[in-house]
C-alpha cells in the first residue's frame, strides 16, 4: 500500500490535510490551519506495522526499489511517498529534491549500514547516552564508533520510531528515507486459512442450517 503525501488535498482543489504544516493557508483555512500535522510513518510504526518505508517521487531508482520491497513483503506494507503538488502546494519538498540541499537533509537508510549522510558522510545519527534519544551529530574520530547501524529487521520498533521522529515537519531537515522497518511475522489471512483447515480436519465441514437451528440462539421478544 502506498500513500502519496503532498501536505495538501490537491484533488479537492487545495484543502488542508492532516499532514499540512501549522498555519497553512488554504481555501478551507484562510487564516491558517490550526492542527499539528501527524507523521504517517510514525503512526504506522507505533501501530506495530511490519513494513514501513518512505521515499521521494523524483528519485525513481529509490522509489522503484522501495516499492519492490514493499510488494515482496508478506502482509500489509505502508510506503509514504513525498510528492509535489505543483498547483496547490508547489515546492513543498524542494529541500529533499535539490541535489545540493538533499545531501545535507536526506538520511538514506540501508539495512546493515551506518546511518551517515551529508557531504562525504560527515553527519551521522547516534543515541544520546543520557536521554536515550537519537540525535544528529558531526562525525569525528571520537564518536564514529557510536554511529548507529540501521537494523530494519529489529523485532522492537523503538529505534525505527525514533528515526521517524528525526524529520522536522517544517524544514524537512534530517529526513530519513528508505525502509525503516521490515519484519516477518505470520499474516492474518494465512493464519485464518490454517485455522479453518484445522477445524475441518477435526470436526468436518460446518452446516449453516444446523448452526442456525441450534439451541445456542437468542429469542427476541417485542
Amino acid at each position: 500500500m502506498g500513500r502519496h503525501r503532498r501536505r495538501i488535498y490537491g484533488l479537492t482543489k487545495g484543502q488542508y490535510s492532516p499532514t499540512s504544516e501549522v498555519g497553512k493557508i488554504t481555501k478551507s483555512t484562510p487564516m491558517g490551519s490550526l492542527d499539528a500535522p501527524f507523521n504517517p510513518v510514525s503512526l504506522a510504526i507505533g501501530a506495530e506495522a511490519s513494513f514501513v518505508a518512505r521515499t521521494v517521487d523524483s528519485d525513481r531508482k529509490h522509489l522503484t526499489e522501495v516499492l519492490r520491497q514493499a510488494a515482496a513483503h508478506p502482509g500489509t506494507a505502508l510506503v509514504e511517498i513525498y510528492q509535489n503538488c505543483n498547483i496547490f502546494n508547489d515546492g513543498a519538498f524542494d529541500a529533499l529534491k535539490d541535489k545540493q540541499r538533499a545531501q545535507e537533509a536526506v538520511i538514506r537508510l540501508e539495512h546493515g549500514q551506518p546511518i551517515r549522510f551529508g557531504t562525504d558522510g560527515t553527519r551521522g545519527v547516534v543515541r544520546d547516552r543520557a536521554t536515550g534519544e537519537l540525535e544528529v551529530v558531526t562525525v569525528t574520530p571520537d564518536n564514529e564508533a557510536d554511529v548507529l547501524v540501521h537494523d530494519a529487521h529489529a523485532a522492537s520498533p523503538t529505534t525505527a520510531f525514533a528515526l521517524s521522529r528525526l524529520a522536522d515537519p517544517d524544514t524537512l531537515h534530517h529526513t530519513p528515507i528508505g525502509v525503516l522497518r521490515s519484519v516477518d511475522r505470520p499474516v492474518y489471512d494465512t493464519l485464518m486459512a490454517d485455522q479453518l483447515d484445522t477445524a475441518v480436519e477435526q470436526h468436518g465441514k460446518g452446516d449453516l442450517a444446523t448452526l442456525l437451528a441450534a439451541n445456542d440462539t437468542w429469542t427476541v421478544v417485542g
